[in-house]
């Protein structure tokens, strides 16, 4: 039997999911900690706007996963306000555009999972992700032994990305 060794999954899976950090409660979840910590660096927030952040998934399904979230914690698209939904959406295709040509993906999967039963790891804080894609980067590994190799280290993706969320933030705020 081969292992692989993945580190960056065994916080994830000794949590026994995401929704079971201690300090987290009905209405205060994991991204809302994270959020009001002010280290976005060590939390991998690649920008905060008026309503929404960009963030790195922790867990990534794939290398540059990213997921956009409101600033408020909701569960529903119907309970953001209109400007909320919007910069949502504006923030959807800059970050597609970002990850095109920071890392020359040829594909984006994205799309916003609305309850557990839909596939959402933590239903209680509407989240959207955005996923690049590379021809060949699904394998065998993820059906028959539910392991998914990601080769790039979380912290250099991070800083190659970051700038260029710095400058959407301008961009936006204008």
């Amino acid at each position: 039997m081969k292992f692989l060794y993945v580190p960056w999954r065994s916080k994830y899976v000794q949590q026994n999911g995401p929704d079971k950090n201690p300090k987290a409660t009905k209405d205060v979840c994991v991204f809302c900690l994270k959020f009001s910590e002010n280290n976005d660096t060590s939390n991998f927030i690649l920008a905060r706007f008026k309503y929404n952040l960009v963030i790195l998934n922790l867990y990534p399904y794939n290398t540059g996963h990213l997921m956009i979230l409101p600033n408020t914690h909701v569960q529903r698209l119907d309970e953001l306000s209109t400007q909320a939904r919007s910069e949502l959406i504006e923030l959807i295709n800059h970050s597609i555009n970002i990850l095109e040509e920071q890392l020359n993906c040829e594909g984006i999967n994205f799309g916003i999972n609305l309850g557990k039963i839909a596939g959402a790891g933590i239903p209680s804080h509407l989240h959207t992700h955005i996923v690049p894609r590379w021809q060949g980067d699904t394998n065998f590994l993820p059906i028959i032994a539910d392991v998914k190799i990601i080769s790039f280290d979380l912290n250099k993706i991070y800083n190659d990305l970051k700038p260029k969320f710095e400058e959407l933030t301008k961009l936006l705020d204008k």
